[in-house]
């Protein structure tokens, strides 16, 4: 793949973490080795395991393209999200990912994303459900509670996405400040459904692109029964404000270009 060196220069990463300790060091090392060269903002939400402070050892070995910012305590993976999205909008990024720490998304698929976006997508998705794309590790259980959570969320909405709960992400900059931020209704498993649906109600293209899903080897899994029962019941809620509230998603200050 070959890309432009201006663009190069304009893409960071956003991943969340919260006790990462057994992944950090080597999810750090392996995206710094990539080529083309991207940054990484790790957001910790005061991780007990000493996370943010081997982020903070590694930081001084990597030429400032690592950025860590802390916080209090575990507020929650939307609020983890968007507080980065806002770091990175006030830098002036191009092109910002969401990535999980654990490996479940391959950082080599990061310059797949890339690569969409570049070609014209607007938001590009790191996709299980469209062809090629496969799920592998995972309990058969987790499988239908996601696959089946997709086909809910596309009945109910219509958008065009087959895997809508997904956190493999690329985004254009003028999508992120587009998007009223803090009318966000979901902070769990449903903010990245809320995302997506954002994106495309405003107007954005959208492209899946294929990958493999690998369940974590080390680590714990941070999903619960609450976050599912959000997604689930917010969905209609969501779907029917931004169908009687006329550009709910969209800022209202005036946008420069």
């Amino acid at each position: 793949m070959h890309f432009k060196e201006d663009i190069l220069r304009d893409c960071l990463i956003i991943i969340p973490t919260y006790n990462e300790s057994e992944n950090i060091q080597l999810m750090m090392e392996t995206v710094m080795k990539l080529s083309p060269r991207f940054e990484l903002l790790i957001v910790d939400d005061g991780s007990p395991d000493g996370t943010a402070q081997i982020v903070k050892d590694y930081i001084p070995t990597v030429d400032n393209r690592i950025h860590l910012l802390e916080r209090s305590g575990k507020l929650g993976l939307g609020t983890a999200y968007i507080t980065g999205f806002k770091w990175a909008l006030e830098r002036k990024y191009e092109y910002i990912f969401e990535m999980d720490c654990d490996f479940s998304h391959n950082p080599n698929d990061l310059l797949r994303l890339l690569e969409a976006c570049e070609q014209g997508a607007d938001l590009s998705i790191g996709s299980r459900y469209v062809k090629g794309g496969q799920v592998e590790n995972w309990p058969a259980d987790r499988v239908f509670i996601s696959k089946y959570a997709s086909v809910y969320v596309r009945c109910i909405t219509w958008m065009p996405v087959r895997d809508t709960t997904g956190g493999f992400v690329c985004y254009k900059r003028k999508v992120l400040e587009t998007i009223a931020l803090d009318k966000l209704g979901f902070m769990g498993y449903a903010f990245q459904i809320e995302m997506k649906y954002a994106t495309w109600r405003l107007g954005f293209k959208l492209k899946e692109i294929a990958i493999t899903f690998k369940d974590r080897e080390l680590g714990n899994s941070k999903m619960s029964k609450g976050i599912v029962k959000e997604a689930v019941t917010g969905v209609i809620i969501m779907h029917l404000n931004s169908l009687f509230k006329r550009n709910f998603y969209r800022k209202t200050l005036n946008l420069e270009g």
